[in-house]
């Protein structure tokens, strides 16, 4: 027990925060020592890969947790690498519509390959038990968001 007592290594956002850091620096040093991209540029071409439709920028952002102003460069990059291309809404010029160009598509399939056989290493670092509780855990707080989120808002 900490002298003030409280207990930083067990508070759940502290924990959360050290984990997630963890996994996902170890994802970032295979993507960007291969495709030299960003976490923010990773972040915004899976949320383009993984949705059925062009997404706006908003969506991505709220897709991947990401401020405009990261998912604005990140978007920039990938329509220089020749990953995105933008379509402007026909009903509304302030908005543009995202999607992955063939490239991106393939850059996406590779990367996806990527990220599978991270998993993989993650699940036999983790363990079957492990996987199975953090899952578990997971779900719990991402039910929590979903409740939370569609509170309405205390004024």
């Amino acid at each position: 027990m900490a002298a003030d007592g409280f207990e930083l290594n067990a508070f759940l956002p502290y924990r959360l925060n050290r984990a997630a850091e963890f996994v996902a620096v170890r994802f970032a040093a295979e993507y960007k020592a291969r495709y030299q991209l960003t976490r923010p540029e990773w972040r915004t071409l899976a949320a383009l890969g993984s949705s059925a439709r062009a997404m706006t920028a908003t969506e991505v952002g709220t897709h991947s947790a990401m401020h405009k102003t990261k998912v604005s460069r990140a978007v920039s990059a990938l329509e220089e690498r020749r990953w995105l291309k933008r379509s402007e809404d026909e009903d509304d010029r302030r908005l543009e519509h995202l999607e992955l160009t063939r490239a991106g598509r393939l850059a996406y399939g590779e990367l996806t390959d990527l990220a599978s056989a991270y998993q993989a290493q993650l699940d036999d670092l983790i363990g079957v038990g492990g996987l199975k509780a953090l899952c578990a855990g997971l779900e719990a707080i991402e039910r929590a968001i979903d409740s939370a989120e569609k509170r309405p808002s205390r004024k």
